[in-house]
């Protein structure tokens, strides 16, 4: 999959701001092996609705509010983001934008799903997919995804609800594309990056 675009837009684009989901209903601390790891990524942490007691942070839902599109990924934790983020707007809930996978090594011993998350990481980063969505994969589809943003905010501001790092692998293809970060809020849960088209 190859994503491109003109060097410049047709018309002057509005802003992209990219958030990262509200806390999940899944207790990362579960002790596990990694057979039970990949059960509670699938069918615990995968599905998981928000936990409950949050509310969006005032800022990003001015920010939503003044946006053209809201976009989510088909994860029940984003669309309740994005959701929580503007009230009552229609959402463009698109599965471009679901999380990388996270396919545990076959190691020995039972570790806490948080310590599953790093060690699958860093071994899907090196290559071990176990037959999901290769890194290779989900960086055409990171490309791809950029693609789409940049497309809808030639309309105006657009706001995406999506995944930590999912969201972190968009990063160099907007760079790439001339889009700069003008506001860093981090990778907690709620937290957003803000960016704007700033040609050389």
């Amino acid at each position: 999959m190859t994503a491109s675009l003109p060097d410049k837009p047709d018309s002057a684009p509005g802003r992209i701001i990219i958030a990262r989901h509200g806390r999940p209903d899944a207790n990362r601390e579960a002790w596990l092996d990694w057979r039970g790891y990949e059960d509670w990524w699938d069918n615990i942490y995968q599905p998981a609705s928000l936990a409950e007691g949050q509310t969006a942070p005032d800022a990003l839902k001015e920010a939503a509010a003044a946006s053209h599109t809201v976009f989510a990924s088909t994860l029940q934790r984003a669309i309740e983001t994005a959701q929580a983020v503007a009230p009552g707007r229609e959402l463009v809930i698109d599965p471009m934008f679901v999380e990388a996978e996270l396919p545990p090594p076959a190691l020995p011993g039972k570790f806490m799903a948080k310590t599953w998350g790093v060690f699958a990481r860093c071994s899907w980063w090196m290559g071990h997919a176990r037959g999901r969505e290769s890194r290779p994969e989900a960086e055409a589809r990171a490309e791809a995804a950029v693609v789409r943003l940049i497309e809808a905010a030639a309309a105006g501001p657009v706001v995406l609800c999506a995944h930590g790092w999912f969201n972190r692998m968009m990063r160099p293809h907007l760079r790439s594309r001339d889009w700069a970060c003008v506001l860093d809020g981090g990778d907690t849960y709620w937290s957003w990056r803000q960016y704007e088209y700033r040609p050389e």
